[in-house]
């Protein structure tokens, strides 16, 4: 029997990144379906919060996330560009966003094809792992061509339906916090939230108990 599972997930969010090539990895491996929820990143839901944060928490986390990805062997480097315009010295988010919707919008169109997640983890690496200038040129492209997926058909489908594909995702949050949670990434398995890029060998214990085997 095929289990399923949905991840909210944010391409923004380096944790995001770190989860989603080990779900991937989890739905090669067993019979399992894992579909993708993008969700809007903290700085489009709440712009002030980097502003209103802990002075620690940024310098905390760069070097949180820099350490799980050398613990799991998984590449990673500093956004060129960051996914959000924002005003590096005092943290002001800008109005104008086009990295993070085109990609979010992306993702969702993505999901509605049922390979949001192998487009997830396609786009992470490239807006995570290092790669400068990931939003120009064929990159993002290319990672929907690894993803299986048809990138002018995503491209042209972005572009008609951006209100269309906004709400879905406002929809994703909806969903999210309905199942308990509200930040990412957070997978929903038989109704259980599991938040955290930690939690995954948590997550592959509860489905053994409700029967998850391999391919």
């Amino acid at each position: 029997m095929t289990l399923t599972a949905e991840l909210y997930f944010s391409f923004r969010s380096p944790y995001s990144y770190l989860a989603v090539g080990r779900y991937r990895a989890m739905t090669e491996k067993y019979d399992l379906d894992i579909a993708l929820r993008p969700v809007w990143p903290l700085a489009i839901r709440e712009p002030d919060f980097f502003e209103r944060n802990h002075p620690n928490w940024l310098g905390y986390t760069m070097r949180d996330m820099l350490r799980v990805a050398q613990f799991h062997g998984i590449p990673f480097g500093p956004p060129r560009p960051d996914p959000i315009v924002q005003d590096v010295a005092t943290r002001r988010i800008a109005a104008d966003q086009p990295h993070i919707r085109r990609v979010t919008r992306m993702g969702q169109a993505a999901a509605r094809r049922g390979s949001g997640l192998p487009f997830a983890h396609e786009a992470g690496q490239l807006i995570w792992g290092g790669q400068e200038n990931w939003h120009e040129g064929d990159q993002l492209a290319s990672a929907f061509a690894r993803a299986g997926l048809d990138p002018a058909e995503i491209e042209r489908e972005v572009a008609a339906q951006p209100d269309a594909l906004d709400a879905e995702i406002a929809a994703n949050q909806d969903a999210l916090e309905a199942a308990g949670h509200w930040g990412v990434p957070t997978l929903v398995f038989d109704g259980e939230p599991f938040f955290g890029q930690d939690r995954i060998e948590m997550v592959r214990w509860r489905m053994e108990q409700k029967g998850l085997t391999e391919r």
